[in-house]
This record gives C-alpha cells, sequence and structure tokens, in this order.
C-alpha cells in the first residue's frame, strides 16, 4: 500500500506493526527510529524493519506513511523533529490513547501538504518493548480515528484501509468523545488496578506471603493490568487529565452507594448490580472482544493440549 513506512517508536504497539506490515505486504520500506541505540539493536537483531536509525527525522524522508508510538507526552517533540522532513503529500498518523492533547500537541508542527490524521488503536497487552509485538495483536480490534477540520477523505479512506489490512474494524470519533469513553473503557481501569495493587503492596507484611500466594482469587487479574509501561500510563494520566477526573468523580460516587448497601445490608441491591455488570461481560464476549472460556483461556494458555 505504501513505499515507504516509517515507524516513529518500537514497543508493542509498533514492532507488532512492523510484523503484521511484513506480513501482509503492506510496504516496500519499513524504517525504523527509536531513541534508544539498545532498544534499535533489538529490532534490527529481530528484522522488524529495512533500516534503523536514532534519528527521527532520517527515518521519515521520502516516507509515504509515518506512524508515531511513542507516549503521549513525547508527541509534541517528536513532531517537531520530524517536521522538516516530511514530504509533501505524506499521511502522518499516531497511536495514542488520548487524542485531544496529541492533537494539540502535533498540528501545529504539521507542515502544509502533509496529511495529519490522529489514531488509536485498541490492542495491547501489558508486556512492551520490541519482543512484546505479534502480528495478530490488531485481528478483531478496533481502531479509532479522530480526524482534524479539513482532514482529505481520499488520504482517510487509504489509511482506513492499511489498519482493515491489519485486521483493525474502523470508527470515527470527535476527539473529545474518543477520551471521555476511552477514560471509562481503559484509562479508570488500570488507574484502579494500579491502586489496588499499590494499596496490595503498602501492606508489607501481607504483600510478602497471603497476596502473592493466594493471587488466583481475583488479584491476578489487577496485577496484569497494573503491570503496563509506567511512562505510557503516567502520560496518559496528565494528557487525559479532565476526562480521568470527571470518571474517578463518578465512580467515587458509585462506590459510595456500594459502601452503604453492604454496610446496610441491601442484599436486593448488591443482587441487582452484579447481575447487571455480569450481563456486560456477556456483551463483550458476544462482540466478539473476547472469549467465553473458564478462567480467561489460562487453561489453555497455561496448559496446552499434548499430542
Amino acid at each position: 500500500m505504501f513505499e515507504k513506512t516509517a515507524l516513529v517508536g518500537i514497543g508493542l504497539i509498533g514492532s507488532s506493526l512492523a510484523r503484521v506490515i511484513r506480513r501482509e505486504g503492506l510496504a516496500g520500506h519499513v524504517s525504523i527510529a527509536t531513541r534508544s541505540p539498545t532498544t534499535l539493536a533489538r529490532a534490527q537483531e529481530l528484522g522488524l524493519g529495512d533500516s534503523y536509525t536514532t534519528d527521527a527525522a532520517e527515518a521519515v524522508r521520502d516516507a509515504d506513511l509515518v506512524i508515531v508510538s511513542v507516549p503521549v507526552g513525547s508527541s509534541g517533540a517528536v513532531a517537531e523533529e520530524i517536521a522538516p522532513a516530511l514530504k509533501k503529500g505524506a499521511i502522518l498518523t499516531d497511536v495514542g490513547s488520548t487524542k485531544a492533547s496529541v492533537i494539540a500537541q502535533m498540528q501545529p508542527h504539521v507542515p502544509e501538504g502533509v496529511h495529519f490524521i490522529p489514531g488509536h488503536p485498541l490492542a495491547g497487552t501489558e508486556k512492551s518493548g520490541p519482543d512484546a509485538g505479534f502480528a495478530d495483536l490488531f485481528d478483531n480490534r478496533w481502531c479509532i480515528f479522530t480526524p482534524v477540520p479539513g482532514t482529505d477523505p481520499d488520504a482517510l479512506e487509504r489509511l482506513s484501509e492499511f489498519w482493515r489490512r491489519c485486521g483493525s474494524n474502523i470508527d470515527t470519533m470527535d476527539p473529545q468523545h474518543h477520551d471521555m469513553t476511552l477514560a471509562i473503557v481503559s484509562h479508570l481501569p488500570h488507574i484502579i488496578a494500579y491502586n489496588i495493587v499499590g494499596t496490595a503492596d503498602d501492606l508489607q507484611s501481607v504483600t510478602k506471603s497471603e497476596v502473592i500466594k493466594y493471587s488466583a482469587s481475583g488479584f491476578r487479574d489487577f496485577t496484569r493490568l497494573a503491570a503496563s509501561d509506567p511512562t505510557m500510563w503516567r502520560d496518559v494520566c496528565l494528557h487525559n487529565k479532565d476526562a480521568i477526573l470527571e470518571m474517578l468523580a463518578r465512580f467515587s460516587e458509585d462506590l459510595a452507594s456500594l459502601q452503604r448497601a453492604i454496610r446496610w445490608g441491601d442484599g436486593e441491591k448488591l443482587f441487582d448490580l452484579f447481575t447487571r455488570t455480569r450481563a456486560v461481560r456477556r456483551s463483550i464476549i458476544e462482540a466478539g472482544q473476547d472469549i467465553d472460556v473458564p478462567d480467561f483461556g489460562r487453561q489453555a494458555v497455561e496448559h496446552p493440549a499434548k499430542g
């Protein structure tokens, strides 16, 4: 689809893109840029691209598609760095999970004639780095675009088709609506997980023994989210602050209501809540966004069938 694609950042998302681009033949040449020489060397060892550099501007030179895969707090600095090297007619996109902030940081640096189309693939794991990527990461997952005013429809369709060939479903949203939606479906769950695991860690006498020993009872599922990249999630909290604070306030109100129901022995209210939330889980499975396998499919992963 593109003669040359540049990947600025080669963590989980960037390395997964490199793998699926090669598998599907979506680019004639893949250039990879990252600030860390060690990470760059590992990407080269894995054969993720065709050229490698720590100079992002060099990587994007003559590229038809540029995908910025860095923590959202670094988006503006990267855009400023690569702007002089972007060729006219190129598509510039990103993968950040906050969009209003990324647009505010990047758009002022985008040269005339370059198609800036902010994007966010809703796919990931708690792992990071070039070794963490895999070509199937985006299969049947959503990629959301938040086009800025004046976006060229042909460029948007071309980028959409690229992500479809990576396995994604496509949707578009207003940036503010995206940020509010992601605050509840992604950002708040991670923050809650970080907080619960942090609380357990503060209970030193428990954490060192019982919490780890009996983690399969539920704590383990929180630790998966809480193992996500600290830099990325620090930036998410700082760059989607208003939406996250609004969702935290709503969550706190609902938590207080739940606390009252437990305190006063309101079994009917508890049963109604748990029934309603169970239905949400079933809806997610029906939508194809998870699998209906006992223990979230861990048995199949941890104890594969022999023969």
